[in-house]
């Protein structure tokens, strides 16, 4: 089932700290994270993630054509 338009996307809310601090710092280090089902949103266009699948951390560097998927 998917999320109501009314809440609107479900974004980690320990991410956004992260992704701004790095925008601000010009800091290209992957940021560590286990929120898989956070969605992406247009503000992490261009960040590499390093999303952990259980096992190890997988490197993801976010596109526009990934807007509105999940991390995981």
């Amino acid at each position: 089932m998917a999320r109501s338009t009314k809440k609107g996307p479900y974004i980690d809310p320990r991410l956004i700290p992260k992704i701004n601090k790095q925008k601000a710092g010009g800091n290209r280090t992957p940021i560590k994270t286990w929120a898989r089902a956070s969605q992406i949103s247009p503000e992490f266009v261009g960040i590499t993630f390093a999303v952990h699948n259980g096992r190890v951390f997988t490197e993801v560097f976010v596109t526009e054509g990934m807007v509105g998927h999940r991390l995981g």
